[in-house]
């Protein structure tokens, strides 16, 4: 029987990956990208078992997740306006070689002995200052190396590097940890030199504007741009409530002991179950991209996740639950390539970085105040109705936003969406 060739899902455009992997500048902003997610996923684990070995307390692996957190909030509107107001690959640059010197100077502390705790808050400090600037840059600029057409594939190539680090990193930092302390901290600091080197490289079309003064005018110009643009701010919005009432995370050790009665082991599994949904949807998103029909696709994959996030919490069985979490990360990987997609391709050049930088801010707050609400939600009525509760009221913010945003629901293309 003569075997037919695969031809793409009816829904999607298949895309040659050669034509993006023609332009060497987004392979060199890739690799940058790689480099930089590896040391960071990696960094987070020894920093943290590091803090716990000279601490022996929980509030203080709280803090250092307080230290990370807080530069974002409190820097979202100025890295915005970094990113439009100056070249976007020195910004990126600069943010690297700063983290990569931090990891030397943890790096050096650890070998010494001489660095204490409030070290290595101080070190969190200026690693979550770094990221919170490299974070809405790095975003800002990948326009500028990709042309228009291929930018739903190219954001599906970063996200599956993303993911990929996100699984890698925190294992090859507990386990050169293992070898010394310092190993990890230096190899990621050469790391974020590899990708500082990298975009050195990088030969951007994007133009600096001319300098203007720093006004609250232009520096809170991406919130007033964002609240004119129906299809953007819906989009927005949709992800941060989506994730805010949806989030499982914190509860999994929960369910694993309680649900599942499983160990460690499966509180592993369960966490890992998101990351490789997504990972394999965003190989297929690098393949066959979603070309039409943006709008309904979106609203179509959160409300995915909210079903997915209801058979978690009805199940009783390791390999089901771990089925239903890897199609929530599935699930939110779709919607994710298709709101940066929409976010950066309906806003101006000279906007993205503002755009992205409250893009990232509603993305951080929403993973964090959803940790929280699932955690009180829990603590009220129990882990399995609060994840109900989150699938349920997910699904009812899809049916809701649907009517809200009526622009969104019938974007047809990411550009020229009536944003």
């Amino acid at each position: 029987m003569t075997k037919q060739p695969l031809s793409p899902p009816p829904t999607m455009t298949a895309v040659p990956s050669g034509r993006l992997l023609a332009h060497r500048d987004f392979i060199k902003l890739w690799c940058a990208r790689v480099f930089s997610a590896l040391a960071f996923n990696a960094t987070t684990v020894v920093v943290g078992w590091r803090t716990y070995e000279l601490t022996n307390s929980a509030y203080a692996l709280g803090l250092v997740g307080l230290f990370q957190f807080l530069p974002q909030l409190l820097l979202t509107f100025v890295v915005g306006h970094v990113a439009d107001r100056f070249d976007r690959r020195k910004v990126l640059m600069l943010c690297q070689c700063a983290e990569a010197l931090t990891l030397a100077v943890l790096a050096a502390g650890v070998w010494g002995g001489w660095l204490g705790v409030s070290g290595m808050f101080a070190a969190v400090a200026v690693l979550g200052a770094a990221r919170a600037f490299e974070g809405p840059t790095n975003g800002a600029l990948l326009p500028a190396v990709v042309p228009a057409s291929l930018l739903p594939q190219a954001m599906a190539m970063s996200m599956a590097a993303m993911q990929t680090a996100i699984i890698v990193g925190p294992s090859l930092g507990g386990l050169l940890y293992g070898l010394n302390p310092t190993v990890p901290l230096a190899i990621c600091a050469l790391c974020f030199g590899v990708a500082a080197l990298s975009v050195s490289l990088i030969r951007t079309r994007h133009k600096v504007p001319p300098r203007e003064p720093a006004t609250l005018r232009s520096v809170f110009a991406g919130v007033s741009f964002i609240r004119s643009k129906p299809v953007i701010l819906g989009t927005i919005s949709l992800d941060l409530f989506a994730v805010l009432l949806g989030g499982v995370t914190s509860l999994l050790p929960i369910f694993a002991a309680d649900v599942l009665h499983t160990g460690p082991w499966g509180v592993g599994l369960l966490r890992a179950a998101p990351a490789v949904g997504a990972l394999l949807t965003s190989f297929i998103l690098s393949r066959w991209t979603i070309q039409r029909q943006v709008g309904i696709k979106m609203f179509l994959a959160v409300l995915v996740f909210g079903l997915a996030t209801i058979a978690f919490a009805l199940s009783t069985n390791l390999l089901l639950s771990c089925a239903a979490l890897a199609v929530l990360g599935a699930s939110d990987m779709v919607s994710v390539v298709i709101r940066n997609s929409l976010v950066l391709l309906n806003t101006p050049d000279d906007m993205r970085g503002r755009v992205n930088a409250v893009n990232a801010l509603f993305i951080g707050t929403s993973n964090q105040l959803g940790d929280f609400e699932a955690g009180m939600v829990a603590g009220l009525i129990g882990a399995v109705p609060a994840a109900l509760f989150g699938g349920v009221a997910t699904m009812g913010v899809v049916l809701l936003w649907m009517r809200l945003f009526p622009q969104l629901r019938r974007a047809e293309r990411f550009t020229g969406a009536n944003a």
